[in-house]
């Protein structure tokens, strides 16, 4: 009974406790699952390497043959488990956000655990984001699945497993909210915002309990910029406009260029090009935190961080356009902070003497992921996380701003995420007739005042019509027509001449939202559906028309 309490309160669009609880659970499993994650990566990168995600220690053969051996065993495991379910990171879950409530497959969430730690563990440039998010969504998604809970709830709590899994991957809960409501739902509603926050600090919390409250930028010294430097700072965020537009044209050009080829030997080719920038290049190995530390420790060496970076620029681009499994946000990080130490360089005739590589660092990373991930409110945030920095605030919007103009307004630039949405044909499109039904659950609405009728006999039918209101339904059930909508046709009635006209009526279950009522009836413009219990279809729970649908939207969208 309680359980259908908390049902039919959760199809409300509305902030409650319960919701907000249920985020903190689902927060609380997506932390499970990539503490997990990062915890494999650690204990098998501990086998033969004497720092995390440092590779430059490993003798030349088994840097260069790691990579191979694990994209070969990546390509076996996705052989096993079904090509079908390859399809992993950040844009399927965007996918299947917009488009089945959140709703993840678990043996893509099986791929992406598998195939993302071999990526790590082997030193593929990738990030470990991408599969956090996706293990984050799936975790959310099997709580409300398990519950048998409304898809509006289910939707807010797979957005509250991705920002758990931004939260937990970088310690940014601030970030981590910003970035599922600027990226994955692209809207903000109060109602959402709440328990999405609740389940990344719930994130950034276990993860702190478990890998301790440091960041990978907290080696990077941040000082104040002086203002002869913001004319200079307006170039540097065109620039980094520039080369978010060029990395993305790349990254599209390279998947599209190799679709042809079948998963093995694409998988294998990745395999063998991160093995030769291995052997030449190996501080271009791992995540792009790797390149972080580098960058700290050699600020001055300019031939060094432009060779980790072109090496860097090129690892990521085929590992993640060859289909290795693992994330984006990290090695951009990476490649934005190179990019900013040797800005820099450049900045330091401004500034003789000053120490400000490690300002113009952070401005490089934060330019970067706003231009390429069309994300600058959540760039910004994850600046003013990582850096605890105010001074940083100033120059990063400017930065940030440029960026993001000279990507989109110059270039014509697009987040990289929808363009391999587009490319790999997965819809994320939703009218906003569509997006505001999505959020009010079927039970919320439904109108429960109704008569059942197990009969085809038109005088009982009759007698029944007689026996109840105007106002009330009468739903019909024969085994030859199904359930029908029974009612007086007003327009042919006379003394001599009673016609009752019938409603074809289709189904929806419990868990539905108004949006799926408005797909079955939006061609028609008319009718009605019946809702039946989840746990049982026998059971007729309520009846939903056309008119209400049609109410909502026109009168009470502002509600939503």
């Amino acid at each position: 009974m309680w359980l259908e309490t908390l049902r039919r309160r959760l199809a409300k669009p509305k902030t409650s406790v319960q919701l907000c609880l249920l985020g903190v659970c689902a927060g609380l499993i997506a932390a499970f699952f990539i503490i997990l994650f990062r915890l494999t990566i650690l204990f098998f990168q501990g086998l033969f390497l004497e720092t995390p995600d440092d590779f430059t220690t490993l003798p030349t053969l088994e840097r260069v043959l790691m990579p191979i051996g694990a994209a070969f065993l990546i390509a076996l495991f996705a052989a096993l488990t079904g090509f079908k379910h390859y399809r992993l990171g950040i844009p399927f879950v965007i996918h299947r956000i917009k488009r089945h409530y959140g709703q993840m497959p678990l043996y893509n969430t099986v791929n992406q655990f598998v195939g993302g730690a071999l990526a790590l563990i082997s030193g593929f440039s990738v990030g470990r984001e991408g599969p956090s998010v996706h293990m984050g969504a799936t975790g959310a998604s099997l709580l409300a699945d398990k519950l048998h809970l409304p898809h509006n709830a289910m939707r807010t709590l797979s957005g509250c497993g991705v920002a758990a899994g931004i939260a937990a991957s970088f310690n940014t809960p601030l970030a981590a909210v910003i970035f599922v409501m600027e990226v994955v739902l692209r809207e903000y509603k109060i109602h959402i915002f709440v328990p999405i926050m609740l389940a990344a600090v719930t994130g950034a919390l276990a993860t702190q309990f478990v890998f301790g409250d440091v960041s990978e930028l907290a080696l990077i010294v941040v000082n104040p910029l002086s203002g002869w430097h913001y004319p200079f700072l307006i170039i540097f965020g065109m620039a980094l406009g520039a080369v978010a537009f060029a990395f993305n044209q790349n990254l599209m050009m390279i998947i599209r260029t190799f679709k042809p080829l079948s998963m093995f030997p694409r998988l294998l080719l990745a395999g063998v090009i991160a093995g030769g920038i291995a052997y030449m290049v190996p501080q271009a190995m791992g995540s792009g935190m790797s390149a972080i530390t580098i960058a700290i420790e050699s600020p001055d060496d300019v031939q060094l961080l432009t060779t980790i970076l072109i090496a860097k620029l090129l690892a990521t681009l085929f590992a993640i356009g060859l289909g290795i499994p693992g994330g984006i946000i990290g090695p951009v990080i990476g490649l934005g902070v190179l990019m900013g130490t040797l800005m820099a360089f450049f900045a330091q005739f401004i500034s003789p003497g000053a120490d400000i590589a490690g300002t113009y660092s952070v401005l490089g990373m934060a330019g970067l992921l706003a231009a390429t991930l069309h994300a600058p409110l959540a760039a910004l945030t994850t600046v003013m996380e990582l850096t605890s920095s105010p001074e940083i605030i100033v120059p990063a919007m400017l930065v940030i701003s440029t960026a993001y103009v000279t990507a989109l307004q110059i270039f014509g630039n697009r987040s990289i995420f929808l363009q391999q949405l587009d490319f790999q044909g997965l819809s994320y499109h939703v009218s906003p007739a569509t997006e505001a039904l999505q959020k009010v659950g079927v039970m919320d609405e439904m109108d429960e005042n109704f008569k059942l009728l197990y009969s085809a006999d038109k005088e009982q039918i009759k007698t029944s019509l007689d026996a109840v209101s105007s106002q009330t339904p009468l739903i019909v059930y024969d085994t030859e027509n199904g359930y029908r909508l029974a009612e007086y046709d007003l327009s042919l009635m006379s003394e001599q001449n009673i016609s009752i006209n019938y409603i074809n009526l289709q189904g929806v279950s419990s868990q539905s939202t108004l949006a799926d009522v408005f797909d079955l009836l939006k061609d028609k413009r008319s009718g009605a559906v019946y809702i039946y219990n989840l746990l049982d279809n026998q059971q007729i729970m309520g009846i939903m028309r056309w008119d209400q649908i049609r109410h909502i939207l026109t009168i009470r969208n502002s509600l939503l």
